[in-house]
């Protein structure tokens, strides 16, 4: 529980400042001393008096219907409050094209230099920035988008500064609700937003947009990986799969069958046609592969909470897809099997199924993101074959077809798992060894693009924080 700190009390004015409001959150969670603070600045301004666009440049938009498809001839990705954190953005939900276009939707087109805000359930006030590969996206009625005036404000200064911990205080303290936490566009048209000079602010913006630039480049770059490998394998129908299109596992016999499992989904005729085609070219099975490394789930440990930097930061199923994670730190339990070694891929491999779900779904652990600790949940894959490198093995299991592979493994009733002797015997097609390297080269450089976006963005939010604590004494 929160409390006001004694050598900042909550004083009667302040209720006045916050339209009377009765709750505590405003009071106790560091917004109102974020104002007061940001008050001996020489100069802010009002944050509608910064942005343009529909509403002001402040709007979020109507509820509405969504009708999802999956061709993307008649469709849009569309970014929900979660999705607008994810580090790569493949495989977004689609929104049916007719309904975007329509007058009622189309100005909820984001627009790359915006900030989006998440504006409604219990994890209100997330922040994250419109890179130049987000243009041709909708986002939903929960998010609330912040188009800076260019003529005013340089969009890479503006989100450094909501992104920040002095942003981070003003936007939770504009939270409203108990149940279902929300925040309207007027809740935060007042914010204050420090002006620290032309020259400050360029180098700021400047750092955000390379930054932006190269989680587009991150982004790309695992596209561009997973299409080699399909096309060197010889198997490029198989790049863009449209996996409810085909036809459906209803009716159908199988032969063979043994001890290992009676469920049908494990032997549908849609997976099960991808892998013979996959056998009939040079291929490894995974267990093999992976019999010198890793083909396991993770160390099953005590998750004790402790403050940030007394521990190990712990990272869950979702948000280890998050282009940065939330803080969450636990005490190290003493077994280095809570990390992951370099090159591991890391499979979503318990919850509960749904389409929009990250059953399934593999994340690629190197570089920066190897000081993480990681749940339990995660199937852990590692090649044990020097031929056969972890980021070539990525490139195919960040792929629609290895997802729904994965999906056709499952054990269980509750939370599902994945079935052990089907993942040992998934074949895995091997390209030429110079095609391997080309590939496995294309994944590393994207995550050295992922890993240096991370340090630019640290470095403009440390340029912001120092000038604004240096100018208040």
């Amino acid at each position: 529980m929160k409390v006001a700190e004694l050598s900042n009390p909550v004083k009667s004015d302040w209720f006045a400042d916050q339209g009377l409001r009765l709750d505590a959150s405003p009071y106790v969670a560091g917004s109102m001393k974020t104002k007061k603070l940001l008050e001996q600045l020489p100069r802010t301004e009002p944050l509608a008096s910064l942005t343009a666009g529909h509403n002001g440049g402040i709007f979020n938009g109507p509820m509405f219907r969504r009708v999802y498809l999956t061709d993307p001839e008649h469709s849009v990705p569309f970014l929900g409050t979660k999705d607008m954190m994810a580090a790569d953005l493949t495989g977004l939900p689609r929104l049916r094209k007719s309904d975007a276009k329509s007058p009622t939707l189309s100005y909820l087109q984001l627009k790359p230099g915006m900030t989006l805000i998440s504006c409604s359930g219990f994890n209100a006030g997330r922040r994250a920035y419109v890179r130049p590969d987000m243009g041709d996206c909708w986002s939903s009625q929960d998010t609330l988008k912040v188009e800076p005036n260019p003529e005013k404000i340089k969009s890479g200064y503006l989100y450094a500064f909501l992104l920040s911990k002095f942003g981070e205080s003003l936007v939770r303290g504009s939270v409203y609700g108990s149940a279902v936490k929300h925040i309207e566009p007027h809740h935060i048209a007042g914010l204050p937003v420090p002006r620290l000079g032309a020259e400050l602010e360029g180098r700021i913006h400047d750092l955000v947009e390379e930054c932006a630039r190269l989680r587009a480049e991150f982004q790309s770059s695992s596209v561009t990986a997973t299409e080699d490998f399909f096309k060197s394998v010889g198997q490029s129908e198989l790049v863009n799969v449209h996996w409810h299109q085909g036809e459906r596992d209803l009716g159908f016999g199988v032969e063979g069958v043994g001890a290992s499992s009676l469920r049908a989904s494990n032997y549908g005729r849609r997976a099960r046609s991808i892998m013979d085609a996959f056998r009939e070219k040079p291929h490894r099975k995974l267990g093999e592969i992976c019999e010198s490394g890793q083909l396991k789930r993770g160390l099953r440990a005590v998750r004790v909470e402790t403050e940030p930097g007394n521990g190990v930061q712990f990272l869950g199923q979702r948000h280890a897809f998050w282009a940065r994670p939330e803080e969450r730190w636990i005490k190290y339990p003493g077994d280095p099997g809570i990390f992951a070694q370099d090159e591991t891929i890391m499979v979503t491999a318990q919850g509960l199924i749904s389409e929009s779900g990250l059953f399934g779904k593999s994340i690629f652990v190197t570089g920066g993101w190897l000081k993480y600790a990681y749940t339990e949940h995660f199937l852990r894959v590692t090649s044990g074959q020097e031929d056969v490198s972890g980021a070539y093995l990525f490139a195919f299991f960040r792929s629609e077809v290895a997802f729904r592979l994965m999906r056709s493994m499952l054990a269980g009733t509750g939370p599902q798992s994945i079935h052990p002797h089907f993942l040992k015997d998934l074949p895995v097609p091997l390209a030429p060894p110079v095609d391997r390297k080309r590939i496995a080269a294309t994944v590393r450089h994207a995550y050295k693009c992922r890993d240096e976006a991370d340090v630019l963005e640290d470095q403009a939010l440390a340029l912001l924080t120092t000038a604004i604590e240096e100018a208040v004494g």
